[in-house]
Order: structure tokens, then C-alpha cells, then sequence
């Protein structure tokens, strides 16, 4: 039998940035349709605006400097677009397959996907990149509750469905607005800021409460059990 590490009792996964690497595929499909309706960015600026937000949280950004309404229409499109370039170039985040199946294996299962994304990116993204098996039936997503993040519904929930105090749960993000989720959840946030995202990633993360940060998903497993 495995033994779960004393300090927590379950660990609550992001997914987008964290378990697959979506950010740009879905960054760059937002930053053609938004060019399409008038407002004109690249894809570093449009990342910087949406990164680790719903697109359908950021409506009010989006209608005054496109000057159109953001319709539910146009939200089905731009899923329908995201959903097939994920489908045909998605990748796992370098390491987090195997992560995921050590810390599934030290924690007896007691891990969740808690994602402020639409259940069908969600599970299209882990069933494409080999994540399914280990998060099926523990599956959150934001836009199923009341508020995503930054507040803290999508991680309560998570650690609720899990009988676990979320003040005994580990999350995982990599952005302010994940991070900030967590810590208002009373969870310890680790944060994972890859080298390639620089200094200043790394420290708004420490800003927004991650209480340990990371550079790859490897080093994960041990930071868990120390």
C-alpha cells in the first residue's frame, strides 16, 4: 500500500499551462478572432490579457474595444475553432504525465482537475495527452459554479467532492489568477513558472501566494512528500 505524505491529503490540479500546454494554441485562436472583430494584438499582448481567465469573465474588455456585443454565437465559435487546433496540436506539458502518475500513486488517488475552462476543453485536453485515466470522476470546472477564478468555488468544490479539508490540499497553478484561487481556497499553492517565463512570472506569482515555486513538472513529486 502506498502512503499518502503527511503534510497534505490531496493535490488539486490546473490544467491549461500546468497538465497541457493549450496556452498558445488557445491564445492564438482568441487573437485571430478578436483581429476579425476589430481589436488587433499579438499574441504575447493577448496572452497577457487572458492568460488563466474565461473568456466569457473578460466580456466587458472585449465589447468596448471591438465596440460588438460578445454573443453567445460568437463564444460557440471560438470554442468550436480552440477545440479543433487543440485537437490537432496539443502536447502535455513536458514531465506531467509522469508526475501525475507518481503523486496519483503516493496520494491513493486523491488528486482532482480544477479548471477555470468549460468541461469540454477540459476533458478533451486530458483525454488527448494521456491524463484521462487519472483524473476521470474528479473533474471541476468554473463555469459550472457560481464564480471561477480568481475566487476560490472551482478548488472548494474540488476539495469538498474529495472529503478533504482544502486547508490539507496542495494546488497546483501558473498564473496570479490560479494562485489566487487557491490561497482564497486556504490550499497551499505551488507554483509552476518554467525558466522561459522569466522573473517578473516568477515573482507575480509569489505575489499572488504560491508558497513554493517550481521550473519543471518533475520536480513536483518530491516537493509534495518533503
Amino acid at each position: 500500500m502506498t502512503t499518502t505524505p503527511s503534510r497534505f491529503e490531496a493535490v488539486l490540479f490546473d490544467c491549461d499551462g500546468v497538465l497541457v500546454d493549450s496556452e498558445p494554441i488557445t491564445n492564438g485562436v482568441l487573437r485571430d478572432m478578436l483581429e476579425e472583430a476589430g481589436w488587433t494584438l499579438t499574441t504575447a499582448e493577448c496572452m497577457r490579457l487572458f492568460l488563466g481567465k474565461a473568456v466569457k469573465d473578460q466580456r466587458g474588455l472585449i465589447e468596448s474595444r471591438t465596440g460588438r456585443p460578445l454573443t453567445e454565437e460568437w463564444l460557440a465559435l471560438f470554442r468550436a475553432r480552440r477545440n479543433a487546433q487543440l485537437e490537432a496540436g496539443l502536447v502535455a506539458v513536458a514531465g506531467a504525465v509522469e508526475a501525475v502518475e507518481r503523486i496519483h500513486r503516493a496520494f491513493d488517488g486523491r488528486i482532482a482537475c480544477a479548471s477555470g475552462a468549460d468541461r469540454q476543453k477540459v476533458e478533451l485536453q486530458l483525454a488527448k495527452c494521456g491524463l484521462m485515466r487519472f483524473f476521470e470522476g474528479r473533474i471541476f470546472s468554473g463555469h459550472e459554479l457560481p464564480r471561477s477564478k480568481p475566487a476560490p468555488d472551482v478548488y472548494l468544490a474540488a476539495a469538498a467532492a474529495l472529503q478533504v479539508d482544502p486547508r490539507r490540499c496542495a494546488v497546483v497553478e501558473d498564473t496570479v489568477t490560479g494562485a489566487t484561487a487557491g490561497r482564497a481556497a486556504g490550499a497551499t499553492v505551488f507554483g509552476y513558472c518554467p525558466a522561459e517565463a522569466g522573473h517578473d512570472a516568477a515573482a507575480a506569482l509569489r505575489a499572488a501566494g504560491a508558497a513554493t515555486l517550481f521550473t519543471a513538472m518533475r520536480e513536483l513529486p518530491a516537493l509534495l512528500a518533503a
